[in-house]
């Protein structure tokens, strides 16, 4: 491939990876603060999470939307094996988002709040649990023969597949506790503490077995841990994640407010960049790289001038609602006007 169509690909990955990343982080928050919601007591209390997110969440999925048509545009035959090899598990990430936007809007006019917490949090549960084998799968390996899925209905059920999808599950909850520890005060912040402690042990005792796994599965991924500049992108990153992994927990013990939110944040970032380099170019694992599976240098080309249209203003809005939302959540903003 000449020097051109041979750079495309790679800069769409890394686009892939940016958003795929802000999603992570955004919508993992909003998903861990659905998914804690289920061990709040007060509704009341549900309430107030609800509306700390009321001004945030459609926003965040935003992100999910854009990878999607990204991935149909920039990779036509990853989104058509996804689609064939993972088909079940989307489908419960779907049912699960459609429950949690239908419980926003529902709860704020229903005599039965309690029904409507309840569909927000087991639909954030739905939605985390879709990604986790949805992701899981795909890491561990989609069964190709001539460019074509030849496998199962459920061969993305594997023993990997569970552990991440409880490191995803713990890693939400960890995120959306930090939040609500820095969105709340007094006995829902405590509450949020205690969660945050549980969560951030299940999520590094997860993350660690399923890189054990990986390793043992494809042992391309250990080789650059060890050769530069592939460690600059492996290794480093790793040593980051134990850093804020660290400063995580310092953050709860001390009492801190942002501190736990901003290293979860920084936790995700690099623990995703590390993912990321260990297994480029290989899009779809075992063995279908980027360069295999990309769309025309043409289509790349119109796709990315959109693109870069497009993500200054995203970002803009994103930032600029999160400043104009900044500080703590004292009452539930999200409910209709007695």
């Amino acid at each position: 491939m000449g020097g051109a169509q041979s750079t495309l690909p790679e800069l769409w990955f890394m686009l892939l990876g940016f958003i795929l990343l802000l999603y992570t982080m955004l919508d993992g928050f909003d998903l861990g603060v659905g998914i804690l919601s289920l061990f709040i007591r007060k509704e009341e209390d549900r309430g107030i999470l609800m509306g700390s997110l009321g001004t945030v969440w459609d926003a965040n999925e935003t992100w999910l939307v854009l990878f999607g048509g990204i991935i149909f545009g920039a990779f036509p035959l990853v989104y058509g094996l996804v689609m064939s090899s993972l088909y079940l598990p989307l489908i419960l990430m779907l049912v699960g988002l459609i429950f949690r936007a239908v419980s926003f809007e529902f709860r704020v006019h229903s005599e039965r709040k309690r029904l409507w917490s309840r569909a927000f949090g087991w639909g954030s549960v739905a939605a985390a649990v879709g990604q986790g084998f949805a992701f899981g799968g795909l890491l561990w390996g989609i069964n190709i023969v001539n460019r074509k899925f030849v496998g199962g209905v459920f061969d993305w059920f594997t023993p990997f597949s569970v552990i991440v999808t409880i490191g995803i599950l713990g890693g939400y909850a960890l995120i959306g506790s930090t939040y609500i520890i820095m969105k709340t005060e007094g006995e829902l912040q405590a509450s949020a503490r205690k969660f945050g402690f549980r969560a951030v042990f299940v999520t590094a005792i997860c993350a660690v077995v399923d890189t054990i796994l990986a390793v043992i599965k494809y042992p391309f991924l250990m080789e650059k841990w060890f050769r530069f500049p592939g460690l600059l992108f492996t290794a480093i990153p790793f040593v980051v994640c134990g850093v804020s992994f660290i400063l995580m927990i310092y953050g709860m013990l001390k009492g801190r407010d942002r501190t736990p939110f901003f290293s979860a944040l920084v936790f995700a970032f690099f623990g995703y960049l590390a993912m990321s380099a260990n297994y480029f170019p290989v899009i779809v694992p075992p063995s279908l790289t980027i360069y295999q599976t990309a769309a025309s240098a043409y289509t790349q080309r119109i796709m990315l001038i959109a693109v870069l249209i497009a993500l200054p203003f995203l970002l803009a809005y994103n930032i600029f609602q999160y400043w104009i939302f900044r500080g703590k959540v004292r009452g539930n903003l999200y409910e209709e006007d007695e």
